[in-house]
């Protein structure tokens, strides 16, 4: 059967040439090497050189495909180990297998790169990617920014495991999420050293980071025997993290077990980012955080990382549960309830930024990480718990990231899951009425009242 190339983007509604079609990653195999000279250039190539292997199945019948690849030089493909012809076109990194791929095969793809990787300015004036500062080098991904370091499927419905390997010079520390290999590898015989990450559960791209630079790494358990690796950078206060263990088994009591099989931080120079991402098991931070910050980004471990949203645009999955777990926390260590935060919010002018637009349809990429998008959307999940009751609503945030583990959701599977724990036709119209007033439509809602 005669075959057809996959989709250039997966159509998403906010990032339609994010992504790919036509194959489903199952894992990657990085291996890199970052080598910047005294003068920020190595001989030859630039400082960063790759070479990535991609084991995918072909949902298709497949004369070509495509992978995301943002600014590096690409030197070599093959698939199957023959070379592959490939072309370039902004971001898109065209593969023509020597022969055509039937759909279910399983098939491995190599891309051997180098270059010079850097930021990607985002819609909203922040970076993302590849980004620098005083103490070493760090790789975010959100919403996009993993395509600067590495060629891949960059859309959060491709989940895949990872294998992360990194030689850098000496005296410089590699940290990624999932397991090490070890914390203290063997130099080369230049001093140079090679680190080995693990990501055992499937992840999406966007939240794989890499920090490269003289981290402090430290290496503890949690009571139950949980493994926990901090990178710190140098001369940052990291006595906050002494509270992981602490944020994590609250989490978990609220939430359900710990979905991954090892958790830590990254705490980096507060000059080479302006804001945390939840790295899946190893969240990143902008310097030392915040209890909240570490409560935020810990509830993502469940809701973003564990339940992934299946398009950008269903992001409020993912901000408003951990904003929501915040006001839970206060709520658990004599803060404000969540009634009260939430009454402190709704009493905001209409005319406030927190009402542009309702969170389940962010209009633009620049809204991505709006106001309504965490907070709103964190409203509603109080008003869903009103309408539910404590019972239900607790076995709402135990039940969804569950029902949906280490996979994707949207909107319409979580409205439809909290209409199956209403405990009558009543509540199930009320959580309707919630849907459309809050959910669903801009402005702000008249009524406080749930349902109303």
């Amino acid at each position: 059967m005669q075959g057809t190339p996959g989709a250039a983007g997966a159509l998403d509604p906010l990032f339609p040439r994010l992504g790919n079609g036509g194959y489903d990653v199952r894992h990657y195999d990085l291996a890199l090497d970052w080598a910047p000279a005294r003068s920020g250039e190595r001989a030859e190539g630039g400082p960063l050189r790759g070479t990535a292997r991609i084991t995918a199945r072909a949902t298709q019948n497949l004369s070509a495909f495509n992978l995301d690849l943002k600014g590096l030089e690409v030197t070599s493909v093959t698939v199957d180990g023959r070379p592959a012809r490939h072309g370039r076109a902004g971001t898109e990194l065209t593969v023509r297998p020597e022969r055509e791929l039937d759909k279910g095969t399983a098939f491995r793809t190599t891309v051997e790169y180098a270059g010079r990787p850097g930021p990607l300015a985002d819609a909203d004036g922040s970076e993302e990617g590849w980004l620098t500062g005083d103490a070493g080098t760090v790789a975010l991904g959100e919403p996009s920014g993993s395509m600067t370091w590495f060629p891949g499927n960059h859309h959060p419905l491709d989940k895949a495991t990872y294998t992360l390997r990194v030689t850098v010079p000496k005296g410089q520390r590699a940290v990624s999420g999932g397991e090490p290999e070890t914390l203290e590898p063997e130099p080369d015989g230049d001093g140079r050293t090679t680190w080995t990450w693990r990501s055992r559960r499937p992840m999406a791209s966007f939240l794989a980071t890499l920090a490269i630079g003289r981290y402090e790494l430290s290496r503890s358990r949690t009571p139950s025997g949980l493994p926990v690796v901090n990178a710190v950078a140098p001369g940052q206060d990291a006595e906050v993290l002494d509270r992981l263990p602490d944020v994590l088994d609250w989490s978990a009591e609220r939430f359900g077990a710990y979905p991954f099989d090892s958790f830590g931080a990254i705490v980096l120079d507060p000059g080479t980012v302006g804001y945390a991402l939840e790295t899946q098991t190893r969240p990143v931070y902008p310097g030392s955080p915040s209890v909240g910050l570490v409560v935020h980004e810990t509830a993502h471990q469940w809701f973003g990382d564990f339940v992934t949203p299946r398009t950008w645009q269903d992001i409020w999955l993912s901000e408003g549960f951990a904003t929501y777990a915040e006001w839970l926390w206060e709520e658990d260590h004599d803060g404000p309830t969540a009634q009260e935060t939430f009454d402190r919010l709704y009493a905001t002018p209409g005319d406030a930024g927190l009402w542009t637009f309702p969170p389940a349809d962010p209009p633009d990429q620049n809204s991505l990480f709006a106001a309504p998008v965490y907070q709103r959307g964190a409203m509603t999940l109080h008003q869903v718990r009103r309408l539910l009751g404590e019972d239900r609503f607790a076995r709402l945030l135990t039940g969804w990231p569950k029902k949906h583990a280490y996979g994707n959701a949207r909107t319409a599977d979580f409205t439809a899951y909290a209409e199956s724990l209403a405990p009558d036709a009543g509540t199930r119209a009320a959580l309707t009425r919630t849907w459309a007033g809050w959910l669903r439509a801009a402005g702000k809602p008249d009524s406080a009242k749930p349902g109303g």
